[in-house]
């Protein structure tokens, strides 16, 4: 915990029973990219600040809930967080495990210590102290639940959009005799060697679990609910996206998308042949409206081509299924009374970054004032 902060005994709503302290800076709920990005921000403003974190460490969802091939489908200029470059050795597309070095040498740069192992119960604004409460439990070693409140003038929510695992309801799910597995819990392909397996979801990661499987020997098989864009993840030798960023500069949304689709069609050929139709609307529009990404092949896209990996979507009542899905929210940056959310906006790591750096100024700035006002009153 950083930052000046007092006790007092039970707070407005909480548990009468718990301490509630009484923090001079915002809490930050989340220790992942956004929160740290945040924190980080705040740290060279010179705020104070307090990071809980339900885990036991930083970037819980980058450390115990990605597969074993992961890698960053953007090049890592795009993912950087604030203030922090990538290690100049790192590759163009870091691993899952580069990137954990980065974040947690990124903590460690700003001195970012998350209170570990509280899990927010309640969040909710006190109009007349006009602070923020938020109520966490603890479980500590001795497996005894300690509840600790804490009031601040500013929340902000950092938990990041697949904070949580949803699993849909499927009918008939409860007859099939398989292992179902979430995305999340995928790590490697080798446990299904010899098998087929569905895979429901054509997003980036369902594409790369299904590349994943067929390199392990297992015979995937995707569900597609609905229309994907799958662009090579490079045009011309230089990334994609890199390549889109600048077209955007000088040229409207759409016609950045013919182009996309144009050479996209010369280099994967026609993706309707295999199944996989194409939206009415260009990867970057449905970007922009939805948050929902283009695929970006990583060498799926060849064994689709194959037929090493099936477009087919009956075989759930058959064989095995991984669920495999993406979310999307609205999101404003800034909410009333104090309240802001980073990480939400569908732009990865990239648009966690600049949300970091407007939320944390947007704080920084408000905490100043009331520091000088103080220092007024003391000098009256």
């Amino acid at each position: 915990m950083q930052g000046q902060q007092k006790q007092n005994a039970g707070g407005g709503g909480g548990d009468n029973a718990s301490p509630c302290i009484v923090l001079d800076g915002p809490i930050i709920v989340g220790a992942g990219p956004s929160g740290l990005a945040v924190a980080a921000t705040l740290r060279q403003h010179g705020a104070p600040f307090t990071v809980v974190e339900r885990s036991g460490g930083v970037a819980d969802l980058w450390t115990n809930r990605t597969y074993d091939r992961l890698r960053l489908h953007l090049p890592k200029v795009f993912c950087e967080l604030p203030h922090v470059a990538f290690p100049p050795d790192f590759p163009t597309y870091p691993t899952k495990h580069d990137f954990l070095r980065y974040l947690h040498s990124y903590a460690a740069r700003f001195a970012i210590a998350p209170l570990l192992r509280r899990t927010v119960t309640r969040a909710w604004y006190d109009h007349p102290a006009s602070l923020w409460r938020v109520t966490t439990t603890t479980t500590s070693s001795s497996a005894t639940s300690v509840i600790t409140e804490y009031a601040s003038p500013w929340l902000v929510v950092a938990s990041g959009e697949n904070a949580e695992v949803v699993v849909p309801k499927v009918k008939g799910r409860e007859r099939f005799a398989g292992e179902a597995l979430h995305s999340s819990e995928y790590r490697s392909g080798e446990r299904f060697r010899g098998m087929r397996v569905l895979v429901v979801g054509c997003g980036n990661s369902g594409m790369e679990m299904c590349l994943d499987l067929c390199e392990h020997g297992a015979m995937p098989f995707m569900s597609v609910r609905s229309g994907v864009h799958v662009l090579p993840r490079e045009m011309f030798g230089a990334s994609t996206f890199g390549i889109a960023m600048k077209l955007l500069r000088w040229l409207p949304i759409k016609m950045v998308d013919r182009f996309l689709l144009l050479v996209a069609r010369m280099v994967l050929g026609d993706t309707e042949k295999y199944g996989l139709k194409r939206p009415k609307l260009g990867p970057l529009e449905i970007k922009n409206i939805t948050g929902k990404s283009p695929v970006l092949d990583v060498g799926a896209w060849s064994l689709i081509k194959s037929g090493n990996i099936k477009e087919d979507g009956e075989l759930f009542m058959e064989e095995g299924k991984l669920r495999s899905s993406g979310s999307s929210s609205e999101w404003r940056w800034r909410g009333p009374n104090g309240l802001y959310c980073v990480g939400f906006s569908g732009r990865g790591l990239l648009g966690a970054g600049a949300d970091a750096l407007r939320a944390a100024a947007d704080i920084a700035g408000r905490w100043q004032e009331t520091q000088q006002a103080a220092a007024n009153i003391s000098s009256v």
